[in-house]
């Protein structure tokens, strides 16, 4: 009864929040600005941000992460977050016709497309990533490489996280502190999203370590390629000039002697001083 009330919610804002991401935006160097990429009809719902076109390509939409149904015997709370995530695509777009947009042509491992997905409702267009963030059913990925859109999608997901709806308020979307050795080591091979202060920054062979504990392998580490770092310092991130700073990251959890997050795009990391 819970997840049935939590759906019907998610169904309610995903459509206040198309009607918001519909309103004319201000032609600035900051907008999102994406190309067309084809058409169809949306067939099937394969997981919370993958879909089925009826002339057979499948879909992943970019930008965002959602909870998936993993190994047998993982905590029923994840696999019930995995269903209330699909049944909410289900209902933004199990038969809708669409718009397939994206940055770069691009599939994943499992071939499918990465692009993301317009439609129109009462009149106007909406976006199926930004009604599911803005509804709590997802969370931003900020690894597309497009940094317009995950500026766009982060703060439609910090308004979602300030109001408490749909996944927030359940405890597999808290946000894990930093330093939390057990809790980050139970989301190894999840998407996770973590803050903490960072107390030391150093490069070794090829990689730039963001510690944030004193002992690295107890508390997590941000590794950042340096063949990545001008990425970073592009945007005035320069990852030596973020010790000391309280940062929120998000991506996949590794285990490599301890806790460890890999960023690869910028938009993985904020700033976010208390």
């Amino acid at each position: 009864m819970r997840w049935r009330l939590l759906l019907a919610l998610a169904s309610a804002i995903a459509g206040l929040a198309g009607e918001a991401s519909s309103q004319p935006r201000p032609a600035t160097a900051e907008a999102c600005r994406l190309q067309t990429a084809g058409s169809g009809k949306v067939s099937g719902i394969l997981d919370g941000r993958s879909f089925a076109l009826d002339d057979g390509r499948l879909v992943r939409l970019s930008g965002i992460e959602v909870p998936t149904l993993g190994r047998p015997g993982e905590h029923d709370a994840h696999a019930a977050a995995a269903i209330a995530a699909r049944e909410a695509l289900a209902a933004i777009l199990q038969g809708e016709d669409i718009e397939l947009r994206r940055s770069a042509a691009s599939v994943d491992r499992y071939g499918r497309m990465l692009a993301h997905a317009y439609f129109q409702r009462n009149g106007s267009e909406k976006s199926a990533a930004h009604a599911l963030v803005a509804a709590g059913m997802a969370r931003v990925s900020a690894d597309d490489g497009n940094r317009a859109c995950a500026i766009e999608l982060l703060r439609e997901e910090a308004n979602a996280r300030a109001a408490q709806l749909g996944l927030w308020n359940k405890p597999y979307y808290a946000i894990l502190a930093a330093e939390n050795l057990s809790g980050l080591m139970d989301q190894r091979g999840h998407f996770t999203i973590a803050e903490g202060r960072v107390l030391s920054v150093r490069e070794s062979g090829g990689t730039i370590f963001m510690n944030f504990g004193a002992r690295w392998s107890q508390a997590l580490t941000v590794t950042i390629l340096k063949r990545n770092e001008r990425y970073f310092a592009g945007i005035g991130m320069e990852p030596q000039r973020l010790e000391n700073r309280w940062l929120r990251v998000r991506g996949w959890v590794e285990e490599r002697n301890g806790p460890r997050i890999e960023a690869t795009h910028p938009e993985q990391i904020e700033i976010a001083e208390r």
